[in-house]
């Protein structure tokens, strides 16, 4: 049993030693792989001072021709006319009677100033003054049948009077309206038509003869 014991101590001994040994034999070999120097296995080539001959491709030069010239315009052709012409080529046959006992009044122009036409005087005071045909009645009816309420005015509650100034001609006819207050809103544009827009008046009198005259009238805008 003791014999048996010590060759069980004495073969683990050994196998340490071994395990030992090669442990030892495994780190030397890495440290000689690491320290080994490879030499050159040849010489490196020198291409700086390469004596070979460089071929250069030359590449052509490109020339462009320049473009052509544009064409020439062309002319008309020009027929020449002979304008010496001898009045012998043409057959003309005239035969003028004059009565040479007969006398041609002598005209003569009157050194006188152009005449010109002036406006007739437009007067802002008559003795008669120009009215609507039919009196103010006849007015206000003409009004209630053409005067339009603008709508932009009913939008905004506008309320107020236009004051129209125009001129009335000896027939009648209405001229140069104008607004001399203005409302906005559209009202001033309406005023000035139903104006303008008016059958003829009876013109204003100066001593029993007609004259252009100058009225302002009152054009009233209310909402109901």
């Amino acid at each position: 049993m003791e014999a048996k014991k010590n060759l069980k101590v004495d073969l683990k001994n050994r196998s340490g030693l071994f395990f030992n040994l090669g442990l030892s034999l495994s780190v030397g070999l890495i440290l000689v792989a690491f320290e080994w120097k490879s030499e050159n296995s040849g010489p490196l080539k020198n291409i700086g001072t390469s004596n070979e001959n460089w071929i250069l491709e030359e590449i052509p030069l490109s020339i462009q021709s320049p473009p052509p010239p544009p064409p020439q315009p062309i002319s008309p052709e020009i027929n020449e006319v002979d304008n010496q012409i001898e009045l012998d080529d043409f057959d003309i046959d005239l035969d003028i009677n004059i009565d040479e006992s007969k006398i041609i009044p002598e005209v003569v122009l009157e050194d006188s100033p152009p005449i010109v036409e002036t406006a007739e005087e437009i007067v802002d005071i008559t003795e008669v003054q120009a009215s609507f045909q039919g009196g103010m009645n006849a007015w206000y009816e003409y009004l209630n049948k053409n005067l339009r309420y603008p709508n932009l005015a009913k939008r905004m509650g506008v309320e107020g009077t236009v004051l129209v100034r125009f001129v009335i001609n000896k027939d009648g006819s209405v001229q140069d309206v104008e607004i001399l207050r203005a409302l906005g809103g559209g009202c001033d544009e309406v005023a000035m038509d139903v104006i303008k827009n008016s059958p003829h008046w009876i013109p204003g009198k100066i001593k029993g003869q007609a004259v252009r005259s100058r009225m302002v009238m009152p054009i009233k805008f209310k909402l109901n």
